[in-house]
């Protein structure tokens, strides 16, 4: 099976994400919120820096439920063009 590469726009999607997930862990170690959400401190450490842009929705789940958000902020957040989503999820 041969993986489609991602498009800039799904990249950037990442980017935002993790970095949303950075904001949102604050001051909590990566081991502590990765621990809390049952995934690896690597594969956490991988989604905040855009190594790993899609991660699976069980793992977007588990690290939303950890940090207290909203999946739907959390979507919200990451579309194209969110600038304001992001923002909001901060405040």
């Amino acid at each position: 099976m041969v993986r489609v590469p991602l498009s800039p726009q799904e990249r950037q999607r990442g980017e935002r994400f993790g970095a949303l997930l950075r904001r949102a862990r604050g001051d909590r170690s990566m081991t502590d919120v990765a621990a809390a959400a049952g995934v690896s401190a690597e594969t956490l450490r991988k989604i905040e820096t855009g190594r790993a842009p899609t991660p699976a929705f069980f793992t977007v789940a588990a690290l939303a439920h950890a940090l207290h958000l909203s999946l739907d902020d959390l979507a919200a957040a990451c579309a194209e063009g969110a600038e304001d989503g992001e923002r909001a999820m901060s405040a």
